[in-house]
C-alpha cells in the first residue's frame, strides 16, 4: 500500500477529523508526514494548473472547522477550499445541513500573495453567512460566480479586512488530486480535487 493510499485509509470515516480519537490522530499524522517526504511537486505555488480548482476536505486539525458539528441540530457537510490563481483568491465555504430547509453556509472570501515556493500569506476581506436557498447556494462554482459578479448578499456579508493579518499556509504535498497544506495556527487539512 503506498503512503497516499494509507492516509486515504487512515482518514477514512473520520468525519473530516470530527470523529478522530487521539490514537487516530497521531496515525493520521504520521501519515501525512510519510506522504509529505514523498511530495511530487516541491514549488507548489509555481504549478497553478495543479493548485486551481474546488477542492473538498478530507481531514483537518483545524477547531475552527470541526465546531460546525458542536450546534445542536446542526453539521457540516462538505466544506470546499476554491482556488482562483488568475486573481489570487481563495474561496472557504462550508455548508451546514441538519433542519430541513435551514440548510446554511458560512463562506470566506480571501486572498492570498506567494511568500515562497510552498507558502502562500493569506488576507481574509469577506465572510458571508445565511440560508443556502436564500443565498441561491447551489454550488461552490455559481456561487463564486455571484461573488466574482459583485453580488451582495444581505444581511450577513461584511468585511473582515484585516491588513495585520499573519495568516499564512504552508502547500507540503501537491499532486493531481490531493493536496496537503500546513497553516500558521497549527492546524492542517488534507483536501482532495473535486
Amino acid at each position: 500500500m503506498s503512503h497516499k493510499e494509507q492516509l486515504l485509509s487512515a482518514i477514512a470515516g473520520k468525519n473530516r477529523g470530527n470523529l478522530a480519537k487521539e490514537a487516530d490522530k497521531v496515525a493520521v499524522l504520521s501519515a501525512i508526514a510519510q506522504l509529505e517526504t514523498e511530495n511530487p511537486t516541491p514549488n507548489p505555488i509555481e504549478r497553478s494548473d495543479l493548485l486551481k480548482g474546488n477542492w473538498r476536505l478530507l481531514y483537518t486539525t483545524s477547531k475552527d472547522l470541526l465546531r460546525f458539528d458542536q450546534f445542536p441540530f446542526l453539521q457540516s457537510g462538505q466544506i470546499y477550499q476554491c482556488i482562483d490563481t488568475e486573481e489570487n483568491k481563495v474561496y472557504n465555504i462550508a455548508e451546514i445541513v441538519g433542519v430541513p430547509f435551514l440548510e446554511g453556509i458560512v463562506s470566506v472570501v480571501a486572498e492570498f500573495t506567494p511568500a515562497s515556493e510552498k507558502r502562500v500569506n493569506v488576507n481574509f476581506k469577506r465572510s458571508i453567512v445565511g440560508l443556502q436557498r436564500f443565498l441561491g447556494y447551489d454550488n461552490p462554482s455559481s456561487y463564486i460566480n455571484k461573488i466574482k459578479q459583485g453580488k451582495k448578499f444581505i444581511p450577513l456579508d461584511f468585511d473582515i479586512s484585516n491588513p495585520n493579518s499573519n495568516a499564512w499556509l504552508d502547500i507540503t504535498y501537491l499532486d493531481d488530486n490531493l493536496r496537503i497544506g500546513r497553516g500558521n495556527r497549527g492546524s492542517v487539512f488534507v483536501l482532495t480535487k473535486n
